[in-house]
């Protein structure tokens, strides 16, 4: 039997835990719980604002941080692998605290599609580490920044924001990169990480489909059009552009078309 007896408890135990690794390995304790219908679809729990963090990796600022370099030579691999594991890290708070901040409002399909997300986020925060150690790193070795935090803190009171934001820019805006991380990866030799990123890359495309679907099902709710939603909630709560060139074939996957995205892309600096 589950220690937590609802998931709202089980949500904000993910969000609690401190210690990284560990709290990986909790989200992955509540998902089976979940999935094994040990938990109540309750929720009764505060939530917290932030979640608990580590002393390390020190935050910085976005504009702080140091440049990342390419992938050609061990450091600048780990600088890399460091940097996809702290996002890593905050998309297990990310999918466990919109649970438990907006869980009770809708279907428990949402829980289920978010619970989903968050031990996917935590398996990949296993396997990044686990490739961390093997260059002799571990999370933490290097600073990273908050900003994925703060988007979550500017929308913890709007789910539609939360979904424009985070899954349908953040982690949209990873399948338009990674790509090209893979490759420099591949290209140092470097293999094995390169299929680490390949496969945190195929999942997270379910991870904006999630997203999308669940926009477009509260601006069916809301009598709204979802391209135009999303713009406007977009230009409110995302202090940045989008950067093309977008990888179109994966957000197509996902469900996201290009009516929702390109009005609002930055010019290109191309030509």
């Amino acid at each position: 039997m589950a220690e937590w007896q609802t998931l709202g408890e089980a949500a904000v135990a993910v969000l609690n835990t401190e210690k990284p690794r560990t709290k990986a390995e909790v989200a992955r304790a509540v998902a089976a719980a979940w999935r094994a219908r040990e938990l109540d679809f309750s929720f009764d729990t505060p939530v917290p604002d932030r979640p608990a963090r580590p002393d390390r990796p020190i935050l910085l600022a976005p504009g702080d941080m140091p440049k990342r370099r390419k992938a050609g030579n061990e450091n600048n691999r780990r600088a890399l692998l460091h940097a996809v594991a702290h996002i890593e890290l905050n998309a297990i708070d990310l999918a466990f605290d919109i649970v438990a901040r907006f869980g009770a409002e809708m279907p428990r399909g949402f829980s289920d599609d978010w619970v989903q997300v968050g031990d996917d986020e935590a398996r990949h925060f296993i396997m990044v580490s686990s490739r961390l150690k093997a260059l002799d790193s571990f999370y933490g070795d290097l600073p990273a920044h908050d900003g994925l935090w703060q988007s979550s803190q500017a929308t913890k009171d709007c789910l539609p924001a939360r979904l424009a934001v985070v899954p349908m820019v953040l982690e949209a805006r990873g399948l338009d990169v990674t790509p090209q991380m893979i490759k420099l990866l591949k290209n140092a030799g470097d293999d094995t990480s390169a299929e680490v990123l390949g496969t945190i890359y195929e999942e997270e495309v379910s991870h904006v489909a999630a997203g999308t679907r669940w926009f477009r099902y509260l601006a069916e709710q809301e009598g709204q059009d979802p391209d135009l939603w999303f713009q406007n909630l977009v230009k409110l709560y995302f202090h940045g552009q989008l950067k093309p060139p977008f990888n179109k074939p994966a957000r197509d996957r996902a469900g996201m078309g290009a009516s929702f995205y390109e009005p609002l892309a930055a010019p290109s600096k191309a030509g």
